[in-house]
């Protein structure tokens, strides 16, 4: 990754956690996310790199990486719930509060990523 990328990237993070501040959604757990999964309605929103893509994700897991989520925004539907995750939850964090920035109504951050999902014995595809 060049350090242009890098710089854009962390540029990025830094105004999406500065507006998440004042926007409101849910944070939950990976075994809420999971309850949540169940239901079959929930829009399931990676927003990790490509290359973390490829190790391991949720199964039915849309990729659009942190750096690329104004532009594919389009992408997400408003008439969905969206579960959004990350490695941690750091990122995820910021775009969730982006997307309820942004009208989406009914967003939750899994606060715990898909490292708190795989502690948790919960399935990842390879």
């Amino acid at each position: 990754m060049s350090m242009r990328r890098i710089l854009a990237t962390a540029g990025m993070i830094v105004a999406l956690a500065t507006s998440a501040t004042a926007a409101q959604f849910k944070n939950i757990a990976s075994p809420q996310a999971k309850a949540l999964l169940d239901r079959g309605t929930v829009f399931l929103l990676d927003v990790r790199t490509p290359e973390e893509f490829r190790q391991a994700h949720l199964k039915g897991a849309v990729l659009i990486p942190i750096d690329q989520i104004e532009k594919r925004l389009d992408e997400v539907p408003k008439n969905r719930p969206v579960l959004v995750y990350c490695a941690v939850g750091s990122r995820s964090n910021a775009v969730a509060g982006f997307l309820v920035e942004k009208g989406f109504r009914d967003v939750y951050n899994m606060k715990d990523g898909i490292v708190g999902w795989y502690r948790n014995n919960l399935p990842v595809t390879h």
